[in-house]
Parts: C-alpha cells; sequence; structure tokens
C-alpha cells in the first residue's frame, strides 16, 4: 500500500465502491450518478468529488473515455478488506500478535473453521505469510 493510500472508506465511498464492485465493468460518473440516485438523494458533483477521491487513494482506476472518465475497482472487495485488516493490525510485531488475538476472541466459531482452513491452504501450497515492512 503506497503512502497516500487509505484503504479506509467513508459511508458514500463505501456505496459507491459497492455499486463498482456490482457493476461488472468500468462506469462513468453519469453511470454512477444514475444508479445511486435512484436509492438517495444526492447531487451529481458529490458523485463526480467521491470518485475523484478514490481515484486519488488508488481505490479505483480511472480512463478517459472521450471527455468522461471511466472508473472501476483498483482491486476486488475481498482484497481491500484483506489490505484494511492487515492495516488495522499495526506494524509492530507486539500490536500485530496482540490485535489478532483479540480478533480470533471475537470470531464465531464457524469463522473460525474458515480461518483454520485458509491457514491450511496456505500452508499447504507453500506459501509463508509476507512479513511486515
Amino acid at each position: 500500500m503506497s503512502k497516500r493510500r487509505q484503504a479506509r472508506l467513508g459511508d458514500l465511498e463505501r456505496v459507491i465502491m459497492d455499486h463498482l464492485w456490482g457493476a461488472g465493468g468500468s462506469q462513468t460518473v453519469r453511470d454512477v450518478y444514475t444508479a445511486l440516485a435512484e436509492r438517495r438523494e444526492i447531487a451529481y458533483t458529490t458523485v463526480m468529488t467521491v470518485l475523484d477521491r478514490l481515484a486519488k487513494k488508488e481505490l479505483v482506476v480511472r480512463e478517459r473515455d472521450g471527455r468522461a472518465w471511466r472508473y472501476q475497482p483498483a482491486q476486488g472487495r475481498d482484497a481491500l478488506a484483506a489490505e484494511i485488516m492487515d492495516t488495522a493490525l499495526g506494524v509492530d510485531a507486539g500490536e500485530r500478535s496482540a490485535a489478532l488475538v483479540a480478533f480470533a476472541d471475537r470470531v464465531t466459531p464457524e469463522e473460525a473453521a474458515l480461518l483454520r482452513e485458509a491457514l491450511a491452504a496456505v500452508e499447504a501450497a507453500g506459501d509463508k505469510p509476507r512479513t511486515k515492512r
């Protein structure tokens, strides 16, 4: 994650990202505005500003399409969630360990089983978890 990039999303940013993830392709500001305006009162310029902010955070990529920009997520929802979790765990090894223990204490038995399966799959594949910088 670059120093400029911040994975944390505000409420409207999350709504827009949810729309982009579900869209199945790149979207113009007009496309996003039209979809959102059906469910909530929102200004076109607000959508444009939020998409620009998401591009600056490197959460969406944009490309020119005539006079308009087309936006699409830079990564999938799961990858972003993992990045947010990784950031939240902290950089210091002690903080990271404590956060992982606290997290493990809060998961349901079903979630714990999923975590065990995921860890086993990573281990079986011979992948080593990357180290924190």
